[in-house]
C-alpha cells in the first residue's frame, strides 16, 4: 500500500495532515479556530476537575457512575482537542484555570449551563473549520455536551423537586 495515500484504511492515514508523511507542514486553519480549539482545551479540563469535584458530592451511587462516564467523555475531548491543538500548532496549549461550586446542588447547575453553552461553542468551531476532521471531532463533541447536558439537568431537577 502506497504510504502516501489518504484513506482511512490506511495504517499512515493522518486526517490532519495534506502532505505527504515526514514532510514538514501542518493544515491551516484559521487564527479564530486555533484560538477556539484552545479555549475548548481549557474548558474539557475545567470540567473533567469540576466532574471530578461532583462526583465526591454527589449523594447517590447512580448519579455518580453517570458524572464518572460523563467526565470520561470529556478526558477523551481532552485529548482528542489537545491532540488537534498540537498538530494545527505544534505547541502544547495553555490551560486558562476557573472554579467550580462547592456545593452539589450548584456544582450541577454550574454543569448544566456550561454544557448548553457548550454544545453551540462546539458547533461554532465545526463551522468554522476547514479540515473535515476537526469538523468531525467538534459535532461529535458536541453531540456528548448535549447528552452530558440532559444527565445534569434530569440530576439538578431531582434535587429541585425534592426541596419544594
Amino acid at each position: 500500500m502506497n504510504p502516501y495515500t489518504h484513506h482511512p484504511l490506511n495504517p499512515y492515514y493522518d486526517p490532519l495532515q495534506t502532505h505527504a508523511p515526514g514532510v514538514r507542514g501542518r493544515f491551516s486553519e484559521g487564527t479564530d479556530v486555533i484560538r477556539d480549539i484552545a479555549r475548548a482545551i481549557s474548558g474539557q479540563y475545567n470540567a473533567i476537575t469540576c466532574y471530578e469535584k461532583l462526583i465526591r458530592l454527589s449523594p447517590k451511587e447512580d448519579e455518580r457512575k453517570q458524572i464518572m462516564e460523563i467526565r470520561q467523555d470529556e478526558i477523551n475531548h481532552y485529548h482528542e482537542f489537545t491532540r488537534i491543538y498540537v498538530r494545527l500548532t505544534g505547541q502544547s496549549p495553555r490551560i486558562k484555570k476557573e472554579e467550580c461550586p462547592d456545593d452539589y446542588k450548584k456544582g450541577l447547575e454550574f454543569a448544566l449551563k456550561d454544557e448548553q453553552q457548550t454544545v453551540d461553542f462546539y458547533l461554532d468551531i465545526a463551522d468554522k473549520a476547514r479540515n473535515p476532521a476537526v469538523k468531525s471531532a467538534f459535532i461529535r463533541a458536541a453531540q456528548d455536551e448535549q447528552n452530558h447536558a440532559v444527565w445534569f439537568l434530569y440530576f439538578w431537577t431531582k434535587i429541585i423537586h425534592k426541596s419544594e
